[in-house]
């Protein structure tokens, strides 16, 4: 522990004294009621008295003209950002984005600037940050990516303005120079099936209860998403066993679900989304693995009643197993299902952009950014000149008792939908 060895009083509210772990005096003076320390770096006492003058007259000019700041690290102050980031998140507020933000300040910002005091962050240290952030990632950034990063950074330098850490003059210039967005990647048909094949595999040969259920979740999880398009995430976690509707005709059924939580309803409200055919029977899955369901219980949820942030791990674990976690575009992740979902749509031809757009809660110009590869092949048979028979290829028709079971399959979910509130 540092004590005071030795004091020479200067004037009233100023002083210069020496610590038992150093041989130069320090300054300490008082301004409008506050007491600050600096080094003088003098050995010699009429040298340090001399220096103590000056730097108690810079720090009264700054005072006066509203410039005085103590300044603090950037890990504390970032550290501060992100604690009140997570309140609103915990308390069910805050912007879909703040989850990108926390994640950005924790695996690069913080890393990088740690222990730098805030108003030792000047452009050229932006600038060293950049090259740092550039190798780590091993590539140039989306501007995507450089525009949310530069948002978590702007929140810090408030935050510091705010409590006097810093003054607005000595905040840097962040540049948004990235790449231009890259087309997603997404699976053929075919991929999505081996992916999802194995999936149930590895299920199948899980070691532990825990990551049986996991991987179960993650296959329902697949097949909830590229038959809607829903985002993963918030808007998919969100979801509750009464979001999820029927219509019913005899045998046959349209599901429709709301998404109430994500990255555009807080803007646009709930979106309705209509579900693909094929997904009645990953809803007959999560039926019967939760047949005590409540109408306000989540989806996807583990057997356990838990929820589990493990899904993207054993993800893209799947994907290194069958050899599909790289693409010609970038690497696929749980949102290339629904990359995949709208590339499918859009090869049908015979759904318009805006209605696509606005069952995936986005824009027609997102849409036609991101996916502008898969229009030429919507108009293949325009482009070309060229028109093929269509090739029906015969199924034989379902027979009247399947048919009869399913009617009845169906009227028992409507039955539960009125009885319990979710089918």
């Amino acid at each position: 522990m540092t004590t005071q060895t030795e004091r020479h009083d200067i004037q009233d509210g100023l002083y210069v004294y020496k610590q038992n772990n150093s041989l130069r005096w320090y300054a300490r003076f008082v301004l409008y009621g506050k007491w600050y320390s600096k080094a003088t770096k003098e050995k010699e006492l009429d040298k340090a008295i001399a220096r103590a003058h000056i730097l108690f007259m810079e720090y009264k000019v700054k005072a006066e003209n509203n410039l005085l700041v103590d300044s603090k690290r950037f890990k504390d102050v970032a550290n501060q950002v992100i604690k009140k980031l997570q309140a609103e998140l915990d308390n069910g507020g805050g912007k879909v984005t703040y989850r990108d933000y926390i994640q950005a300040l924790n695996k690069y910002h913080i890393e990088f600037f740690d222990r730098t005091y805030i108003t030792n962050i000047d452009q050229e240290k932006v600038n060293a940050f950049n090259n740092w952030r550039k190798e780590k990632f091993g590539r140039e950034l989306a501007k995507s990516t450089l525009l949310t990063h530069n948002s978590a950074m702007n929140l810090v330098f408030k935050e510091a303005i705010e409590h006097r850490w810093m003054i607005a003059a000595q905040v840097p210039v962040l540049h948004t120079k990235g790449q231009v967005g890259k087309r997603r990647a997404s699976f053929t048909k075919e991929e999505y099936d081996k992916v999802y094949d194995t999936v149930l595999n590895m299920a199948n040969n899980s070691r532990k209860d825990v990551t049986r259920q996991i991987r179960e979740l993650l296959a329902s999880y697949m097949d909830f998403c590229v038959n809607t398009g829903i985002r993963p995430g918030t808007e998919m976690e969100a979801i509750t066993w009464s979001d999820i509707e029927m219509t019913r005709q005899d045998h046959n059924v349209r599901f429709k679900v709301k998404v109430r939580k994500g990255k555009t309803t807080k803007h646009t409200g709930t979106r309705t989304v209509i579900a693909r055919d094929e997904i009645w029977d990953c809803i007959d899955e999560l039926r019967e693995r939760f047949p005590n369901r409540r109408p306000n219980d989540k989806v996807f949820i583990l057997e356990n009643g838990n929820a589990t942030n493990e899904l993207g791990v054993a993800f893209r674990k799947a994907l290194n197993e069958c050899g599909l976690k790289d693409s010609a575009d970038e690497p696929r992740t749980l949102y290339s299902l629904r990359h995949s979902y709208i590339t499918w749509q859009l090869l049908r031809r015979d759904l318009r952009l805006d209605i696509l757009a606005k069952q995936c809660g986005t824009s027609v110009a997102m849409i036609e950014q991101h996916y502008s590869h898969v229009v030429p092949s919507m108009f293949e048979e325009e482009l070309s000149g060229v028109k093929f028979e269509k090739k029906i290829k015969k199924e034989k028709p379902p027979s009247k008792k399947l048919l009869a079971a399913l009617e009845n399959r169906f009227k028992s979910w409507e039955a539960e939908f009125k009885n319990r509130g979710c089918i």
